[in-house]
């Protein structure tokens, strides 16, 4: 009888223990991707129209796929407690260190703000028409619990984050079915910008797409259960999850909003879904970039402690002081964030990966060098657009 082998039970209670070895670095690092960047897709994906939209979207997703286990060997073959900073200076010296310091803390200090713009306003509109109160106080509100839990650290948040992917789901599921009805296949026609827009996907998908700064925390995560050999499939598997998530909320919000699609995506459906409908929006909008500040605030706070050997509180602070002022100061076009980081600041981060990546593995240089023309002209492509 089947069990009846101690050989076998103990083969079965291997599987189990991989297995949610596996599951809770996934949920980490799919829930940290699956972020605010989700947002702007549908109002980026109508500036080129969809089509051509899809194409972004498979061969971003392919680009920062490759990134990303370039990033999980790195971490394999490195010291733990190090993060890119650490990385840059053991594998390509103090030049790059420097450069790694700088467009990292502007990067998650951007990253931070925008989460605060934009999962504050979700809390805001899930809030407001109950408790009342200003947008800003929700962005504090919103900014202080995020702070807890930073200062609280990985271990507290590991089950968070993967049941509150879980919840995700079950509320993407709800909201295709209430809005199947509502999807005009008209809709996928629309285009709303010109030719200078033609690349303008790129800044917002790269940011959709990119977690790096994730990439040791899920080693740490993993090599606590003994399962660092799960680090490539957990990115595969992550990565999948991510571009067919994505897929599926391109396809809802623009079948949906069509060219009336707002920046934000959740704010252009009110009128469409109800105001039952709306207020789960929202809140999925609040859970989503919620987890994945914690992550995006743990990680620069590890970068402080132990690239720049901040003591930790302090490095904490700082974490949580500089995004919360740039929010009060007034500064709220997350849109051009979104553009700016995901196609300057993480394309540069991109850059020192594939050229750290180079030096463990100099046998893969034909498939580092077309990604290092991608990132390159992406970075002239995002300056061009806004600042010429």
């Amino acid at each position: 009888m089947k069990g009846s082998d101690p050989f076998e039970v103990v083969r079965d209670m291997a599987k189990f223990n991989d297995l949610k070895t596996f599951l809770y670095p996934w949920g980490v690092l799919t829930n940290t991707i699956i972020g605010i960047g989700i947002f702007a897709l549908p109002y980026a994906a109508l500036k080129v129209g969809l089509p051509l939209a899809l194409l972004y979207l498979a061969g971003l997703g392919a680009v920062v796929g490759l990134i990303h286990s370039m990033f999980g060997e790195l971490a394999l073959k490195t010291p733990d407690y190090k993060r890119l900073v650490g990385f840059a200076k053991i594998h390509l010296g103090r030049w790059a260190q420097g450069v790694a310091v700088a467009i990292s803390i502007i990067g998650f200090f951007g990253s931070l703000l925008a989460y605060i713009i934009i999962g504050g306003g979700f809390l805001y509109q899930f809030c407001a028409p109950f408790l009342g109160g200003s947008e800003t106080l929700y962005g504090v509100v919103y900014f202080a619990l995020g702070a807890l839990f930073v200062y609280l650290g990985i271990g507290f948040i590991s089950r968070f984050e993967f049941w509150g992917l879980v919840l995700f789901f079950m509320i993407l599921l709800l909201l295709a079915v209430q809005g199947m009805p509502l999807i005009s296949w008209e809709n996928f026609t629309a285009r709303t910008g010109g030719a200078a827009d033609i690349f303008f996907p790129y800044g917002p998908i790269l940011f959709a797409f990119w977690a790096t700064s994730s990439i040791p925390e899920i080693e740490e995560m993993l090599g606590r259960n003994g399962g660092k050999k799960m680090l490539g499939k957990v990115i595969s598997a992550s990565m999948a999850t991510v571009f067919f998530t994505y897929l599926l909320f391109i396809f809802f919000i623009v079948g949906i909003g069509g060219a009336q699609t707002a920046e934000s995506a959740l704010i252009g459906l009110q009128d469409a879904l109800g105001a039952n409908v709306v207020a789960i929006l929202f809140f999925l909008g609040f859970i989503t970039t919620f987890s994945s500040f914690i992550i995006t605030g743990l990680s620069l706070k590890k970068i402080l402690a132990y690239d720049l050997k901040i003591n930790k509180n302090l490095a904490w602070l700082i974490t949580s002081a500089v995004p919360i002022a740039l929010f009060l100061s007034g500064l709220r076009d997350f849109m051009m964030i979104f553009s700016l980081i995901g196609g300057v600041f993480l394309a540069i981060d991109g850059i020192l990966i594939i050229l750290m990546y180079q030096k463990i593995r100099p046998d893969r240089k034909m498939i580092c060098w077309p990604l290092l023309l991608i990132l390159a002209g992406g970075i002239i492509y995002e300056l061009v657009y806004y600042f010429v």
